[in-house]
């Protein structure tokens, strides 16, 4: 069947190694655009920083982000929110109390305050890097569940070195609350850099994509998603088209996908050209 929405992932997807967003790849998301297929970037990043990229594609696109949390135009309005209660997530950082250096809230607020941590090593090569380019989206309050003050976050997120985050995520799925929430694992083996996002129980970039497709009358079999990482198999299940990149993780490559080029080699644009413009 025609495809008629394209949901596309956006770090080691569409962006290449050097989180660059490659012409070509540009230029066959243009051309599927015009020829009325909805685009749609879906990502594990925050509205923020997602909109960054977004912007930098020369069509009109819905952001499904948070891996699944939050639907919005580029424009900042919202259509789809499902936050993650605030007493799961005191919950969750009181169950998580040794991991809590490399623990965030992410709440969905337009300035400050949108990433919260305990305490910023704003020295630190990887995460204290990322912290200074958003520096007016950080704060910092201690203790850090006292940030949570009345208002759902979208999240609770862990970020740190793969092994670290393995095994909080460990933890976290044998605590007794575990139906309280779902969890989303993103992980960069090359760089030993890891996140993993606690969101509200249900919530992945598949279940919202799905809920997406349905308000646009787009049947499952007329979707196609693109995706390199853990938190893009539920969205690659659900895809009636699914392709994983040539960079993605083995074992997604390993369910018998359709896979395309690396995020180096314009992996996006190769899939959009294979499979909807017919190479033209």
């Amino acid at each position: 069947m025609p495809i008629q929405l394209i949901a596309i992932d956006i770090d080691g997807t569409l962006l290449d190694s050097r989180s660059q967003l490659p012409p070509q790849n540009a230029q066959a998301i243009s051309d599927a655009a015009s020829r009325g297929i909805e685009m749609v970037i879906i990502t594990g990043r925050r509205f923020h920083s997602a909109r960054l990229i977004a912007e930098q594609l020369p069509c009109e696109m819905k952001l499904i982000v948070s891996n699944g949390a939050l639907v919005k135009s580029l424009d900042g309005e919202t259509h789809l929110r499902t936050l993650l209660p605030a007493e799961t997530a005191r919950r969750v950082l009181d169950a998580t109390q040794k991991f809590r250096p490399m623990s965030a809230v992410i709440f969905d607020r337009s300035a400050k305050g949108q990433i919260v941590l305990e305490r910023i090593d704003w020295d630190e090569p990887v995460l204290g890097s990322y912290l200074n380019r958003h520096r007016h989206q950080v704060a910092e309050v201690a203790p850090l569940p006292s940030c949570l003050d009345g208002e759902d976050p979208v999240e609770v997120m862990f970020i740190g070195k793969c092994e670290e985050i393995r095994t909080a995520m460990n933890e976290l799925e044998n605590l007794e609350f575990r139906t309280d929430y779902a969890f989303a694992l993103t992980e960069y083996a090359k760089s030993g850099f890891s996140m993993l996002d606690v969101l509200a129980p249900g919530v992945t970039k598949g279940s919202t994509l799905a809920a997406w497709a349905a308000r646009q009358g787009i049947p499952r079999e007329n979707v196609m998603a693109i995706g390199d990482n853990w938190n893009d198999r539920e969205m690659l299940e659900y895809a009636g088209l699914p392709v994983v990149m040539g960079n993605g993780v083995r074992e997604l490559k390993s369910l018998g996908w359709a896979t395309t080029l690396s995020n180096d080699e314009c992996g996006v644009a190769e899939a959009i050209r294979r499979h909807v413009l017919g190479n033209d």
